[in-house]
């Protein structure tokens, strides 16, 4: 059962190994280590260092933008409406397509990665076509008064594409190798379907969820392309962060860009601080 809890999350730990001993394997470490300092760390470093270059008060003063309070509520708001839809979305899915057989799984399988495939550009200009003025969708929407291009809704929509797969294919892997004999014992003992997940499943499938969660968040609040493509970007009406920093450093607003990069950094930090702990419960768990 311990193994089940894990499940797939052994695939994201990290394992234990040998030092490198031979020049050749010392070389080859070194020379990774330099990449990932110059393609990451150094333009991590770098964005706290732009964000600061006024000074702790013209940081700070930033944050008091009207502009920039609505970018960040925004990028929340976004993040608050795709991460439960796709939770639940990633488990209904996960349970179904692991505990049956059906034509056309494979397809189904293969449709689930199509987020991962589709440039995020391409995705917002398949919800534009669809919803905008003259979209399929259109005249329809506009008879009812109700927008989905350069709104709300649209972001949200395309928001949700891109995160749709991360649940459900964390989850996929977990409920495969998972031991059905114990939702059967439980089934026999009288529990309906909800007991058997509550109690049995999801305890099983708890680590990979929360893994599964953690990615949709950081995706969510990272997205660019799509949510850039059907919202217009409109200052203080439909920018996230992602995009403030962007309409920021085009207008030679330079520290506020950095800032708005700062804040997303400090998230993407604080996810990997979380993904990493869950790792290490999870691992924990499967040795005992």
């Amino acid at each position: 059962m311990a193994a089940g809890a894990a499940g797939g999350m052994g695939a994201h730990s990290g394992g234990g190994g040998a030092k490198p001993a031979t020049p050749m394997a010392k070389l080859l470490v070194g020379v990774a280590l330099t990449y990932i300092g110059i393609m990451v760390l150094l333009p991590f470093f770098n964005v706290f260092v732009q964000a600061f270059a006024g000074g702790l008060g013209g940081f700070l003063e930033h944050f008091m933008d009207p502009d920039f309070l609505h970018a960040v509520k925004l990028t929340l708001m976004l993040a608050a409406v795709s991460v439960p839809i796709n939770t639940l979305f990633g488990v209904v899915a996960a349970i179904n397509i692991t505990r049956n057989e059906f034509p056309g799984k494979v397809f189904l399988l293969s449709l689930l990665d199509l987020p991962f495939s589709i440039s995020p550009v391409v995705t917002g200009l398949m919800l534009t076509l669809l919803y905008g003025r003259n979209g399929w969708f259109g005249p329809f929407l506009n008879q009812i008064g109700f927008n989905v291009v350069f709104a709300f809704t649209g972001m949200a929509l395309a928001t949700m594409f891109v995160t749709l797969p991360f649940v459900v294919r964390e989850l996929i892997p977990i409920l495969e190798q998972m031991d059905l004999s114990q939702e059967e014992a439980a089934r026999t003992l009288g529990a309906n379907d909800f007991q058997v997940f509550w109690n049995v499943t999801l305890p099983n499938i708890r680590w990979g969820l929360l893994y599964g969660v953690i990615l949709t968040n950081a995706r969510a609040m990272g997205e660019f392309g799509a949510v850039s493509v059907i919202s217009g970007n409109i200052m203080g009406k439909t920018q996230t962060l992602t995009l403030f920093v962007e309409s920021a450093y085009k207008e030679y607003n330079t520290e506020a860009a950095f800032a708005a990069a700062l804040l997303l950094s400090l998230l993407a930090l604080a996810t990997l601080w979380i993904k990493d702990k869950v790792e290490q419960m999870a691992a924990a768990e499967s040795r005992k």
